[in-house]
């Protein structure tokens, strides 16, 4: 349970990426998210389900947040999603 104030989105959000790391490896390419999430370094992700999120999902996840309705998702674009959006 997240204990961040604002919380951070749970992992089933379009924007679980968002959330605090806990616990970062960048010599071995990946970081635990306060939300379960393992965000790895190419921009996939596991989920705490066991769903794997790959890099090429990411242009559809960019997507799913510029829809979503205003203040249900991150405000402007961050990590891998930024790139995305700008490039």
């Amino acid at each position: 349970m997240c204990l961040h104030r604002p919380a951070c989105p749970a992992a089933d959000r379009p924007d679980r990426d968002a959330a605090r790391v806990v616990s970062a490896h960048p010599e071995q390419g990946w970081s635990l998210l306060c939300n379960g999430v393992v965000l790895f370094d190419d921009g996939g992700q596991l989920l705490p389900d066991g769903r794997a999120i790959t890099a090429a999902d990411l242009p559809r996840r960019a997507a799913a947040l510029a829809a979503a309705p205003s203040g249900t998702a991150a405000a402007a674009p961050v990590g891998c999603d930024a790139l995305v959006a700008t490039g």
